[in-house]
This record gives C-alpha cells, structure tokens and sequence, in this order.
C-alpha cells in the first residue's frame, strides 16, 4: 500500500498518453517538462505514433458505460436510510481517491539529511528526516519500542537481539523509521520508473486475445465475487496480460480516454512482483549496531525504492537507494515515461538494477560530486544520481527546490546542533515562489482590489507564512494563471483530469520566462498574468472579503488529517477530522501541499510532513519526533489530536527507548499453578 501511496508513474503516463490527443510531441514536453537541465528521456514522436496507432476513442466525453458507474457502486447506493448512504458515498470517495492519487507522484515526497561531525558542535553525526505524505487520522504511523531477545529462527539461523524505536507501519513488526542504540536512519522516496503501462491490441477476430511478440495469447481471467448485504452478489471479471493486470477494465479514466475494442492499458509494477524480502530488511534495520550492518540489511529491500541516510554514533554517515529498480533496452525509445506497445519486446524489462549499483554516497564522495566530501548529505526527492551514471532510474524527479533550499540552510551554518536541525524543518521559504513572483508584481490589473493586494506583496519573499496575506494572493493568482493558459490548449476536460496533484508549475515557469506566444494567445503573457491577477482577486473576495489586509494564507491553507472513510460523511468529519493552520507551500522545507483541482478547498493542506525527527548521535537519547494528530486511534481519546498544534508549530516530543519517567507501567507474570487435585 505504500509503494502504490508513492508510486506515480503509471498516472503520469497515462497524462501524457490523454495530452498528445490535443499537443504534439514538443508541445507535450513544454507541458510536462523533464528535469531542469535535461532532454526529455524518450526520443520517440509520442503523439505521431498514437495517431499512427489508433489509440484513441471517437468523440472526447466518457464513454456510457463509464458514465454510469460500476455495479458495486450501484449495489452500494442502495443502503438504506440516509445516514448509511452517506457512508457509502464516504467509502466510494475514498476509494476513488485512492485510484487517483496512486497516479502521480508531483509533489509528494520528503526530505532527509545528515550533517557529519566535522559539521557538528558535538562531532557526531545529526539527522533529520520528515517523510511527507497524505494526511490522515489516524496517522500513518504509530511510535512504538521494541524488544527482542536474541534467538534462532525456525531453521536454527541466528537471530540478532531487537532493540529499536521509531515508527511502525499496522501490519509490519519492525520500526521502519527511527533508531537503535547505535544508528539512526531516514527515507525519503527514490521515485524511480517502476511502473510501465502497456497498450495492449486485442485480436480483431478474437476479443479474448492480445497480441505478443510471438503472435497472439488469451488473457489470463479470474472472477471475483464481492457479497452485498440485502443483494445478489457482484461478481467481477478481471485480465492480465503477461505485463500485469488490465487497469482499463476498472478505470474510469482509461474508457474515457482509449479505443477499449482495439486496446486495453496493462500495468507491469516491480512491486507486484512474490520475491518481497522487505520484512527481512526491516527486522535487519532493527538489529544494526553500525551503518554498515544498517545497509547490509537494507539489500533484501524491495518496495517501493527508498534514499536512505544513515548514521552511527561512531561518526559514519552514509546515503544509499534501496529497493528494485527495473533495467530496460537500450532500444527502448519510450523508456516507461508514456504507454509503450506491449507486443513489441524492446519495451520490456530487461532484469533489475543490482544493490551494489544503486545510487550511493558514503561520506567521502557524493551523488553529486561534492556532498559528503563537505561533510553532510541530503535528499529531498531530487535527482539522486550522478553525472555519468549508466542506469536510468526516471525523468520524473521532483522539482529541486527543496533540497537546493536544505542545502542553503545547512551551509549557513558552520557547527550545527539539534536546534539548528530543528530550524531547517520549520523553514517557510519557498524559491519556487521567488522564482515566480516578479511576474505576479509586475501584473498590472484594473481590479478594484489591485493596488491593496500589491501592497500586501511589497516586501513579500516568498515565506509562506500562514498569518499573511501576500502567499494567499501568489498561490490564487498561479492557480488561475494555470487555468488561462492551459485550458484553451487541451481543453477543460483533460485539463480537470490532470489537475491539482499536478500543478504545471515547471510549465508556467517555462512560459513565462520564454514570454511564449504560443501559450499565452490570444494575449500577451503580460496580459495572461494581469488578467489572472483579477481572477484571483475575484474568487479571494468571494470566499474572504473586500479586504486584503485580512486575509491569511492559513485560513485557507488548514492542514486536514482526514479520516477514511468517515471524513467523507458530514455529520461524522467534525468528529473525526483533524484541522489546524499550517504554513508552507508544495515547494518548501516545511511543506504544505494543497491540490489546486478540489473543488472544495482547493488550497487545503492535504500532503505535508506525516512525521518530523531529529536524530543527535552524540546521544540518541536526546532524539525528538512528533507527528500531526496523536498516538490513539480512538476518536474520543485526549491521545487523538494532541500532538496537532505542537506539530504545525513545528515542535517535538522526546524519542527515548529509556524515559526517565514512565507514565504507565505493567508486568506480566505467569501464574503459579495450582495444586494438582488428590
């Protein structure tokens, strides 16, 4: 669940297959651009060869069939007495939520870092890590300490003792964050390409086969039976082809968008693969006395890839990628950023990429030519491999504005200690924001709000401060600017299907600093940026008032935890839900992603730091985390929300394995038998 949480390339492939309709090839690029500075990664004319192909179904609304929806949600709709079918809509809009953002990774992400003693007031190592993900309550995780005696497994190998704490996963028996006595770790996700989409051709003659390398096949079919209460059973069949299983059989997207009689779209994923030792890694991870150990462990990790940093209290600090990473051909020219032909076998994978040749840094070099070799290492969802590498992970890397950002704040500092750690967690800059904002103050709008919200900008820097007006009016003029220019190029329908979990900011940066005419027709950028401008003063005086003195990016920008599924139901989400006012944007340290595309709260934090944690080497007892709800699932708990407000204030709680206060405490013992009966 966590790979398919953080995995995104199968949604951004099928993007950029629904974008070629309306865009060519270059067109697509300036849309969806590689990373800064690179070529795209796939040579082939995209758009030609799905025109050449067929690809695409008559007409441009949905399809009947997926107009009406699934029988399950039929079934499910008729659940009697309205509190009931609330529920049912709640767990519809969850489920719904989950098969889209499991489509994209734009924005998700964390960050890490370790800073080496050399770097440090005390001359151990420090490490900091805040794994950004969806927002929910109960949280995504649960802090616990474990211990284990040392044993032997069932086949008499020998078992290392277990002593670590940090945060667990339900379901996982190992802490798959945090430390032990002697090493401290922190993930961030790699993002590498392990998901492919393959256009599948049916058989013409024969609807029950596709077409191979070797000619055509059946589709494998099973069936699946869902019961409903109070009606008949649903029963559902389900293919796959030898690259995974069909996705347009369910997904609504896919029939809105394919010519499902002459093509289906089948998902080859590294993490649907039976060879998962990542429990092994996990248990190892918890029993490492060094880095070396840590790593060692970490080569029986699978899914989904992680940047990992590490260190130990005898100074060493270390990054690694860990997990499976697919190889392709060298005469893949679509290399998995856009659904490839599944008969043809250059598309195919071709092995995976060994451990030993993961992206790696062990102090003294750098993934970049110089990071350990200056005594600290960072990753923020960055390209994490150097110039020259021979692999190709992905070109979806995440925008660097984090890390650049990290890498500022740590260099600022010449000795740092848990406190200027902690600092750098709450940093609000955003240079995304710098980037752009010169267009934004030099728009010049007839709006009668104009001149108030100007002087709300002056001075403004780009901190995304939840008691100021000025992040307000950026994050609304860009989210309009984004709807101006894009919308008349692939017109509303795929622009609502593609927007909010991603925000095209990479796109709009481009246009504007090009002052591309293509984009900006039938006006000038300036004109767009202006006239943006006046829209989003519109929508700010709608929802906040004739004032912008009293608008407060906070307001808008509350962090929800959300509860799943009974946040979707009214009369339950003031229960369940969890809100409190956060600062950040997509782009900072402190992030504060908000989805641009909801309809209902658009600026909302939804995805921001599930976890924050400081690690001092020099005594891991002295380590602090806090995460953003509270330790109890129980919803009436005082445990339920408290940790909310110190968490947006960006504060911490002791992370000990021996507190010198125990607040409960409880000893088991067996009891003695009793006398046997004479």
């Amino acid at each position: 669940m966590m790979a398919l949480d953080l995995g995104g390339n199968w949604g951004t492939e099928f993007a950029r297959l629904s974008v070629a309709r309306t865009l060519d090839t270059d067109r697509l690029w300036q849309l969806m651009p590689p990373y800064p500075g690179e070529k795209p990664a796939a040579s082939a004319d995209l758009a030609a060869l799905y025109r050449q192909l067929g690809v695409y179904r008559a007409g441009d609304a949905g399809s009947t069939a997926a107009a009406q929806g699934s029988t399950a949600e039929m079934a499910m709709h008729k659940t009697a007495g309205p509190l009931a079918r609330q529920i049912s809509t709640g767990m519809l809009a969850w489920a719904d939520e989950l098969t889209r953002n499991a489509g994209t990774n734009e924005g998700k992400g964390s960050n890490n870092w370790v800073i080496a003693g050399s770097r440090t007031v005390s001359g151990k190592p420090l490490l900091a890590n805040d794994p950004h993900l969806g927002l929910s309550a109960p949280a995504i995780w649960y802090f616990a300490g474990l211990q284990a005696p040392a044993g032997k497994a069932s086949d008499g190998t020998p078992m290392a003792a277990i002593d670590a704490v940090g945060a667990t996963l339900p379901g996982l028996p190992f802490v798959v964050l945090g430390r032990t006595d002697k090493v401290a770790w922190g993930f961030t996700n790699t993002g590498p390409d392990v998901q492919d989409l393959y256009l599948e051709q049916i058989n013409p003659a024969d609807a029950t086969q596709y077409r191979t390398p070797e000619g055509w096949v059946p589709f494998t079919v099973r069936k699946e039976t869902i019961r409903v209460k109070g009606e008949a059973d649903v029963v559902l069949q389900l293919r796959s082809t030898r690259h995974g299983p069909v996705l347009s059989d369910v997904q609504k997207s896919h029939a809105e968008v394919l010519d499902l009689g002459k093509y289906v779209l089948a998902l080859r994923w590294s993490a649907l693969d039976d060879d998962n030792q990542t429990v092994l890694a996990g248990l190892k991870t918890n029993q490492s006395k060094s880095v070396d150990e840590l790593f060692a462990g970490l080569a029986h990790y699978h899914s989904p890839m992680q940047s990992v940093v590490a260190a130990d209290d005898q100074g060493h600090i270390r990054f690694k990628a860990a997990g499976r990473v697919p190889l392709r051909d060298a005469a893949n020219d679509i290399r998995g950023v856009a659904p490839s032909p599944g008969w043809d076998a250059r598309y195919d994978w071709k092995g995976w990429l060994p451990y030993e040749q993961t992206p790696q840094d062990d102090g003294k070099g750098s993934v970049d030519g110089a990071q350990g070799a200056r005594g600290w290492i960072a990753t923020a969802n960055q390209r994490v491999t150097a110039p020259g590498y021979p692999h190709f992970l992905t070109q979806d890397w995440a925008l660097p504005y984090r890390y650049e950002r990290i890498a500022q704040l740590i260099e600022a500092t010449p000795k740092h200690d848990a406190a200027s750690m902690q600092a750098i967690h709450r940093d609000v800059a955003s240079l995304a924001t710098r980037r752009l904002l010169p267009h934004l103050q030099q728009a010049q709008s007839t709006h009668a709000l104009a001149a108030a919200a100007q002087k709300e900008l002056q001075g403004f820097d780009g901190v995304m401060d939840a008691g100021r007006a000025a992040p307000l009016i950026f994050v609304a003029w860009t989210d309009e600017l984004a709807r101006g220019l894009i919308i008349p190029r692939i017109g509303e329908g795929r622009f609502k299907a593609t927007y909010g979990k991603r925000d095209y900011r990479a796109a709009i940066e481009g246009i504007l600093e090009r002052n591309d005419s293509w984009w900006c027709q039938p006006a000038t950028c300036a004109e767009q940026s202006a006239a943006a401008l006046g829209r989003a003063l519109d929508r700010l005086q709608a929802a906040y008032g004739a004032d912008p003195t009293q608008w407060r990016w906070g307001t808008a920008h509350p962090a929800l935890s959300v509860h799943r599924p009974f946040g979707n139901v009214p009369a339950l989400a003031r229960f369940f839900d969890v809100s409190v006012p956060s600062h950040g944007d997509s782009y900072t340290v402190n992030v504060g992603q908000y989805n641009a595309g909801e309809v209902k709260g658009p600026y909302v934090n939804r995805h921001a730091a599930s976890l924050r944690a400081v690690y001092d080497l020099a005594d891991l007892e002295q380590s602090r985390f806090i995460y953003q709800t509270g330790q109890s699932g129980l919803v009436f708990s005082p445990r339920y929300r408290d940790m909310s407000t110190t968490w947006a204030d960006t504060g911490y709680r002791a992370l000990q394995r021996q507190p010198a206060r125990w607040a409960h405490s409880l000893t088991l013992a067996p009891a003695t038998p009793p006398t046997a009966a004479r």
